[in-house]
């Protein structure tokens, strides 16, 4: 939490907003569209536009739920630091964060210091990925966002 409130201080960091599944569901549907765009990436073997499709396909998708409960980061360490909490709050598996954290620096290496690292892509794992954040998206329901939402105004 401490980090989140960290972040509720930064210009573009953590904010509360009004919760939105039109929003939600247009992100969830970018990571879905990512997907498919990583699958004709694959073939080109460029580490760069790999690492970057792969990041912002698990990115779109927790961002999906971000905008179902009304919290808005444009800040991605901000937006890491509150996947955790939906992790230490169990809305979401143990371990999310973590590989959001790898890819992204993954990324950050390809894309920005072109250090060209090979990049794993298991389209049967980040299938998967996508399913358990629909799960998570079905479950969520108006008590659970205001309780998350709670816990956040008070971090």
């Amino acid at each position: 939490m401490k980090k989140i409130s960290w972040c509720k201080k930064q210009d573009k960091g953590v904010k509360l907003v009004e919760p939105n599944d039109n929003l939600s569901q247009e992100y969830f549907e970018n990571a879905e569209e990512s997907l498919r765009v990583l699958k004709s990436i694959k073939e080109t073997k460029s580490n760069m536009w790999l690492a970057t499709t792969k990041y912002y396909i698990e990115y779109f998708a927790v961002y999906s739920i971000l905008m179902k409960i009304g919290i808005k980061s444009e800040i991605h360490d901000c937006t890491i630091a509150l996947v955790e909490f939906l992790e230490s709050e169990g809305i979401m598996k143990r371990g999310i964060a973590k590989i959001l954290e790898k890819d992204k620096e993954l990324r950050i290496g390809n894309q920005y210091y072109l250090k060209n690292i090979p990049v794993e892509v298991d389209f049967e794992k980040l299938s998967e990925f996508l399913v358990l954040v629909k799960e998570v998206l079905n479950k969520l329901d108006k008590s659970k966002i205001a309780e998350i939402r709670e816990k956040i105004k008070l971090a």
